[in-house]
């Protein structure tokens, strides 16, 4: 990556992160034969902490990036937010402006690379490179979820290349795989831990018994959890990921309504406590299936046996199982976010839009996703559930709930009660697979009875 017009100047990147690297100015080098090649020229659109990771990471291994694209990659211009802004990079300050259009406009820009987030001013942004002819590089989930299908159509008239692999898994290759690999693959089902917030709030929870504000405000700490923490810890974050690996895995445009959301606010001690005595931990899991011509799409906590593969996913680490009709069941496992993780991604989609500059292949696998999805409703998806409730501790109260549950065709696989103070007991239900609509109409009348004190919120129950 050269700095251009610079090449007398020496700049440094500060020690920060673990990142110590030092950034000269050089001459053109070779590539293969020792020919020169055409640079591809970058224009970033944010300099946080994943931005600033990316110029390290550019730089830390330019010759093998360059090896591998086949050309060298210039970054030439940064819109930042503010100019004079301390930050880990230390970059020449021409190279530096506070207007998104001049890096969009600049005609030295070859690929366009969003790391501000959100939807507003993004989407404009990058409506605006994908009209002037520039592929783009974008981290960007809630941008894709809500707007992709109009920004891949725009990309797919235009004839260039929108490559979003940082927008799921952090630095974990999914996107790729699911566009590419598997692509021969009628994928059955997508389940996963990809919020890393919430992970390790319950990790905390689980492994030492904090509660979930505790857990909370140290991983905010931390830096694992913003300020204001809504898109974490309510499932927004986890639902526009689902959305994502949902379109590409089963070729429809998903709409954010048509997915079940609920968040781990409402996790306690006892909730933990007892997942772990029946076998279980509670992980909050995004999930997408199709069944028949229907796709089901739900993000919630959710009870994992502890011998399931995601079970043992913990702190603010992400994991993906993909199941195909081929290939069986796959894992993807690493860390979902943090700047030298979601750069690595970054970086792996700037070298490809690159190649396909270099070789003339922009566009090369265009978006094919339809309208018309047929998303099952929530009351209609088939699970087992684990209910707690405190009871009246007297004779007959077990047949009574039991009565309610089989009226409304709710098996029970199992019952435990565990605290009783002679006058109240706390007794927890495991279902076998039934309807969401079954369960809320059985557990509506559960709490009808006067022997039913509390009825809490019903959890999800992965099956091994």
């Amino acid at each position: 990556m050269r700095l251009p017009e610079l090449r007398k100047e020496r700049y440094t990147v500060r020690r920060r992160n673990g990142l110590a690297i030092e950034m000269d100015e050089q001459e053109n080098s070779t590539v293969n034969s020792g020919e020169k090649q055409a640079a591809v020229r970058i224009g970033m659109l944010g300099l946080g902490t994943v931005g600033s990771a990316v110029i390290a990471l550019l730089w830390r291994n330019r010759e093998l990036i360059q090896h591998r694209a086949g050309c060298q990659i210039e970054v030439v211009r940064v819109a930042v937010r503010q100019l004079d802004k301390e930050r880990p990079v230390i970059l020449d300050p021409r190279m530096l402006t506070d207007s998104a259009y001049e890096v969009i406009e600049d005609e030295r820009v070859d690929v366009v690379v969003e790391l501000i987030g959100g939807v507003e001013p993004a989407y404009e942004y990058v409506m605006r490179a994908i009209e002037l002819g520039k592929s783009v590089v974008t981290a960007n989930k809630e941008l894709l979820a809500k707007r992709g299908g109009e920004i891949l159509d725009a990309a797919k008239e235009k004839c260039v290349d929108v490559y979003f692999e940082a927008s799921v898994g952090g630095g974990i290759p999914i996107i790729m795989p699911l566009k590419q690999s598997l692509v021969g693959n009628r994928i059955k089902r997508i389940v996963g831990i990809l919020n890393g917030t919430t992970n390790y709030i319950l990790t905390r929870m689980t492994k030492d018994g904090v509660d979930f504000a505790a857990a909370l405000s140290e991983a905010q700490m931390k830096g694992f959890a913003e300020a204001d923490p809504t898109d974490d810890v309510d499932a927004f974050d986890p639902m526009y990921k689902i959305a994502i690996l949902a379109s590409i895995a089963f070729g429809y445009r998903i709409p954010l309504d048509a997915i079940y959301r609920e968040g781990i606010r409402h996790i306690g001690p006892a909730d933990i406590d007892y997942a772990n005595s029946l076998g279980y931990v509670i992980k909050l899991l995004a999930i997408a299936a199709e069944h028949d011509g229907m796709i089901e799409l739900r993000v919630h906590p959710t009870l994992v046996p502890k011998t399931h593969p995601l079970a043992s996913v913990s702190d603010n680490y992400n994991a993906v199982v993909i199941e195909g009709d081929s290939v069986g069941r796959l894992m993807f496992y690493g860390q979902g976010a943090g700047g030298a993780p979601t750069a690595s991604a970054v970086v792996g989609d700037i070298v490809d839009a690159a190649r396909n500059i270099r070789l003339k292949a922009r566009g090369r696998i265009p978006c094919v996703c339809r309208v018309g999805v047929k998303v099952k409703s929530v009351d209609d998806v088939v699970s087992r559930f684990c209910v707690r409730m405190k009871v009246a501790d007297k004779p007959g109260v077990l047949a009574k709930i039991a009565g309610v549950f089989g009226a409304e065709g709710v098996s029970i696989a199992s019952v435990v009660q565990r605290e009783s103070d002679g006058k109240s007991a706390e007794i927890v239900w495991i279902t076998h697979s039934t309807p969401y609509r079954s369960l809320r109409e059985a557990l509506d009348g559960v709490s009808s009875l006067d022997v039913v004190y509390s009825v809490g919120k019903p959890l999800w129950v992965e099956a091994d």
